[in-house]
């Protein structure tokens, strides 16, 4: 029997090597791809067969080849880290609001901060086009990145200053700055010598950049970082009541935590109080991004606050900018503001 040829390695395979390997015609091909109603009916095994090829070759149908600059899809993707965190609600929201003011519709991906989703999510793009892509990756290295912009020249702006591409637009790097603003203040208006850390694994952006803060403020003031001061979680509710309880083990623990999130800020005040702990009579704790919740929360949580309704308008700004070729070149950075909101729990 005849070897079956595939394409060259290192080639893009084409829908005549999925027509070829399957032994069928291309035609045939589309009307499998399209899911086609056709007045010939196109037998399961036959259907069976082009699947198998597109799997073998790693076939993905490169419509945004077809006619880039004459055809749009009306269509942007959002990838987000979390759709149960409320930090990106109110982002997405105001992305959706732009989005329906220049007429385009919102696709919504959600990666649970997870590697292989994420990469999914760049799949899922390259075979379903879109004209511009908002994402806040976790895990993504910029090889990846470069792999998938070469591949598919789908314009992207990024939420968060972890991603370094020359050719993506980033709105972020207020990590480290808020969170020294944040710690010099407990330390100067509230008078705390003992300041506690809980962030997130240092592959886990933006914690490393939190942390950094953290240290450079206790620095700063010469106080000293001391033994087991410094936890981490994993952004979430359950993950900032495991890392406080870590703390609530302590001989002497730090009379002041900083949370690297709000939803771990209130995962830290509920184990303090279930443990019969008062905040901030026994410890003041401060979270990162001002979400709903954080008014619900008794004792209400003081926190750094983003004005997340406008970083959503301008990071949909800045990619239509690109979409309509009103911005051009390389990849622009763009810092967003912060403030402290000052309430019960520090």
């Amino acid at each position: 029997m005849a070897k079956r040829k595939t394409p060259p390695i290192g080639s893009i395979p084409t829908m005549h090597d999925v027509a070829k390997l399957a032994g069928v015609s291309q035609s045939t091909v589309s009307r499998v791809l399209n899911q086609s109603v056709t007045l010939v009916p196109i037998s399961e095994e036959t259907r069976q067969k082009i699947l198998n090829a597109i799997r073998e070759l790693g076939y993905q149908p490169n419509m945004i080849a077809r006619s880039l600059r004459t055809q749009r899809s009306q269509m942007i993707a959002v990838m987000i880290g979390d759709i149960s965190n409320a930090f990106y609600h109110p982002i997405v929201r105001a992305v959706q609001d732009v989005a329906r003011a220049y007429d385009y519709d919102v696709l919504i991906s959600n990666s649970d901060h997870i590697y292989e989703n994420e990469v999914r999510f760049l799949e899922t793009v390259l075979r379903r086009p879109v004209d511009g892509i908002i994402m806040a990756p976790h895990r993504l290295t910029t090889e990846d990145l470069d792999k998938f912009i070469t591949r598919s020249q789908i314009p992207i702006v990024a939420l968060g200053a972890q991603v370094q591409h020359p050719a993506v637009d980033v709105v972020g790097g207020t990590s480290e700055p808020a969170t020294y603003d944040a710690v010099m203040w407990l330390i100067q208006e509230r008078g705390h010598r003992r300041v506690g850390f809980i962030g997130t694994l240092d592959e886990m952006p933006p914690g490393p950049a939190r942390y950094r803060g953290y240290q450079r403020a206790m620095e700063t003031s010469g106080l000293v970082i001391e033994h087991d001061f410094a936890h981490h979680g994993d952004f979430t509710l359950e993950g900032g009541k495991l890392a406080m309880q870590n703390f609530l083990k302590q001989e002497n623990p730090p009379s002041a935590i900083f949370v690297a999130n709000s939803p771990m800020a209130i995962g830290a005040i509920l184990a303090a109080q279930a443990a019969g702990c008062t905040v901030p009579g026994d410890f003041s704790i401060m979270g990162f991004d001002d979400i709903p919740e954080a008014t619900i929360i008794h004792p209400t949580l003081t926190t750094v606050t983003r004005d997340l309704p406008n970083i959503g308008r301008q990071v949909a700004e800045i990619l239509f900018e690109r979409i309509d070729g009103r911005a051009e070149g390389q990849g622009r950075f763009f810092q967003s503001g912060w403030k402290l909101t000052i309430r019960e729990s520090a």
